[in-house]
């Protein structure tokens, strides 16, 4: 055995206290700190000796265990770019809890990326790997006894999860987002990875060549960051920042932002502040806050996927939110961005006039946000804006009185398709009917087949089905089928329905969360080739021309498929798996 101090780091027990006497088995070195209201189970009970033991193999000190305990949970992989830098930041985030008097602890966990696992069986895995993060952050948070938590995260599961975790949680915590990637550039204009999805569908049809191809790729993702456009890393960014849960500008500095870093050191010292006032997400995360997250979103034109994961972030954090939140507040907020995907700029672009601050200081001027909701900074939303200098003379966001649609971008439809509901990102699309035959395939690969070889057109409503939170099971997004639809110039022909999701890079008129699901017997399983849909944006409408009766009689024949899988994670989450009309929650 080595004594103490005999390696490593002699420094570490130079002050090894004395316990008092007595069989009290909650005796304390020193009395705690009040921050310390988890870690001092460790610290400060001489029961505790081994953990302590453990802990000292890694470097920490006795004046440490006097120190809160923060944890890091880091998302950095190689496996997608959104998420490969995060590292620089986390070791930031360190240095400003060191700088506070906090000991940090790092640790990392999964992410899988969308667009790399887009259009494969791989893409099955994303949504459940939402609520993989989600409880690995919480087991090991909760595990080690930590005071307080920071979450830095990238691609699209990443955000949701991270937020799941910190509301489960409710210690004092606060987000970090690793920034959005840069545009490529061809020929003198921007591209981005919705380009790429898009051009496939033009090399199927024959209007882009296969060099062609190849030079996109090579040059639309030039370096790290979530995908550039308002999809839904950034989507979700965006409504975390509104909410109050990260700093203000975390959204919009892109990944290579030099400031990036000065934000990670600034997200350690707020944790310590958050520790010290006892401020929680809980505290943050009100039911005003989803309301602004809601507004902001759906004045951006924001991905569909706001409703699937607001809605479960909601659900951990106690806060009654419901579909029909969103379509109120959509019917109210105009939509004033011009993002991709339905719009012609990217967060990198924002980011040069003011970043998300621009867009909720018009809201909050036209009196569309609570402007007295906290944040993690201390002050309320009204008053960090207060703060923020902003460009108004810029192309990207329009006044309110002034806007591109009256309307939000988002609207949830109800029919005897979609009893439960249904989400469409209605960004230019608001006015129109769609009313035309089935052509109806069970599960997305059968659909993309047939859109690639020419066999769907236009007027056709495609139905994709048994792709739902328990079907799939896992929800895949149809960013492959939605691009193959627009490279093929049906992109405002042809309408998709569906009980599966979207990339937040899909535009047009594309019906997700479609519920209840095919896999319980909902309405959409039902159908049958040719049947005549109507789908009515301006009514907000999704039906089929079919009879209540001709319904009855077509579920008594009704049998389900068989499960994809039935060992592993997917068949785990196909049968805990809620509906999406309530967030796709494992319960």
């Amino acid at each position: 055995m080595y004594p103490c101090g005999a390696r490593r780091n002699s420094a570490r027990c130079a002050d090894t206290p004395t316990f008092p006497d007595g069989d009290d088995p909650v005796a304390t070195m020193t009395k705690p700190a009040k921050t310390k209201h988890r870690s001092a189970e460790i610290t400060h009970d001489p029961q505790r000796a081994p953990a302590r033991a453990m802990l000292m193999a890694m470097g920490i000190t006795h004046e440490d265990m006097e120190k809160p305990f923060v944890a890091i949970a880091n998302l950095a992989s190689d496996v997608t770019p959104c998420n490969v830098h995060l590292s620089r930041f986390a070791n930031g985030a360190k240095e400003g809890i060191r700088s506070a008097d906090g000991v940090p602890f790092e640790f990392g966990t999964i992410t899988v990326s969308d667009g790399i696992s887009m259009g494969t069986e791989g893409m099955k895995t994303s949504l459940v790997s939402r609520e993989v993060i989600a409880d690995s952050i919480e087991l090991v948070t909760f595990g080690e006894r930590m005071d307080g938590l920071i979450t830095i995260a990238g691609c699209d599961k990443n955000m949701p999860g991270c937020m799941m975790a910190l509301a489960r949680l409710n210690v004092p915590g606060i987000f970090m987002y690793g920034g959005s990637i840069m545009p490529g550039q061809l020929a003198g204009k921007d591209v981005t990875i919705q380009d790429v999805f898009e051009a496939v569908g033009g090399y199927a049809k024959g209007d882009v060549s296969l060099e062609q191809l190849r030079e996109l790729e090579c040059v639309a993702c030039p370096g790290e960051g979530s995908c550039g456009g308002l999809f839904t890393a950034n989507t979700m960014s965006t409504a975390i920042e509104v909410m109050g849960m990260s700093l203000p500008g975390d959204a919009s500095l892109p990944a290579i932002d030099p400031r990036k870093l000065g934000e990670a050191r600034d997200v350690g010292r707020t944790l310590m502040r958050l520790l010290e006032e006892d401020v929680r997400p809980r505290d943050i995360m009100t039911k005003q806050a989803f309301e602004n997250a809601i507004t902001v979103g759906v004045a951006m034109g924001g991905s569909t996927n706001i409703v699937l994961h607001l809605l479960a972030i909601a659900n951990e954090a106690g806060v009654p939110l419901s579909l029909e939140d969103f379509e109120r507040i959509s019917a109210s907020t105009p939509y004033i961005a011009d993002m991709k995907p339905a719009g012609r700029y990217v967060m990198a672009d924002l980011s040069r006039y003011g970043g998300i601050a621009l867009v909720m200081k018009r809201l909050l001027n036209a009196g569309l946000l609570h402007g007295d909701a906290m944040t993690v900074t201390g002050n309320t939303v009204a008053q960090n804006l207060e703060g923020i200098t902003v460009v108004d003379d810029q192309p990207i966001i329009s006044q309110v009185d002034a806007p591109r649609s009256p309307t939000g971008g988002l609207a949830i439809l109800r029919g005897n398709l979609a009893p439960d509901g249904a989400v469409i990102k209605v960004a230019g699309h608001q006015e129109k009917v769609y009313r035309g035959p089935a052509r109806v395939f069970d599960q997305e690969g059968a659909a993309f087949r047939a859109i690639q070889g020419g066999q769907v057109r236009a007027g056709d409503i495609v139905i994709i089905r048994y792709e739902g939170p328990k079907g799939g099971p896992g929800m895949q997004e149809m960013l492959a089928v939605t691009s193959a639809i627009v490279g093929q110039g049906l992109g405002d022909e042809v309408a998709l329905v569906t009980d599966g999701r979207f990339s937040g890079a899909s535009h047009g008129p594309m019906v997700g969360h479609v519920a209840p699901e095919a896999a319980v017997g909902g309405p959409i399983a039902l159908l049958q080739e040719g049947d005549e849909v109507v789908l009515d944006i301006p009514a907000r409408q999704l039906n089929v021309m079919l009879t209540e009766e001709e319904l009855t009689d077509r579920r008594a024949n009704w049998q389900p498929l068989p499960p994809n899988y039935t060992t592993g994670a997917l068949a785990k989450y196909a049968k805990l798996a809620s509906s999406a009309s309530e967030g796709a929650v494992t319960r």
